[in-house]
């Protein structure tokens, strides 16, 4: 496969996902394209699928996509799929908020990438997860909730880190080995 589709309109998601699948021997070279694709409500595994289904569709080829949740485990896995609308309207110290009067600030952050081989196929999931902490914002608020989540036994949240410490250890650079395994298997 000589290129491969992400759909996408996340700047940052693409840069953090280019520079995961281009390194190491076999890399793998992503196309954007943003496409104005409804999601469903429901889990993240069929949120995964409906997106990248229908992405498969409007492209009719190959294509990727990626969803991204965070998940409380106060809150019984929630906000989970829908941690970017959640973010949007109560920012991060809102974030914070959601968990006062909770004992745990246990989260994980989990990625999903779905990957379709065209508009009659069934897209494929691969899932990272990386277990941590809510803590107060710290680090530069460039890239969603990255100030509010410190990944266990790293001290730094995601916004602390360099994207090189980041890139190695992240939900999405989990899922996307997952992936790359995958692809350089076709």
């Amino acid at each position: 496969m000589s290129k491969l589709v992400f759909v996408t309109g996340n700047a940052n998601k693409l840069t953090e996902v280019r520079a995961i699948l281009s390194a190491g021997n076999q890399p793998v070279e992503i196309d954007s394209k943003s496409l104005d694709i409804d999601e469903i409500q429901g889990s993240t595994e069929e949120v995964s699928r409906a997106k990248c289904k229908r992405a498969a569709e409007l492209l009719n080829g190959p294509c990727i996509t990626e969803d991204t949740a965070l998940c409380f485990e106060a809150l019984d896995g929630l906000p989970g799929p829908y941690i970017k609308y959640f973010l949007e309207k109560l920012g991060h110290d809102g974030i914070n908020k959601m968990l006062v009067g909770f004992e745990s600030k246990k989260a994980w952050a989990l990625c999903t990438f779905a990957y379709c081989a065209g508009p009659t196929s069934e897209p494929i999931l691969f899932e990272g997860r990386t277990d941590g902490t809510i803590v107060s914002a710290r680090g530069a608020a460039k890239f969603g909730w990255d100030p509010v989540f410190e990944p266990n036994g790293t001290g730094l949240t995601y916004a602390e880190m360099a994207s090189e410490q980041k890139n190695l250890i992240s939900h999405r650079y989990k899922a996307l080995e997952k992936l790359r395994v995958y692809i350089q298997s076709l």
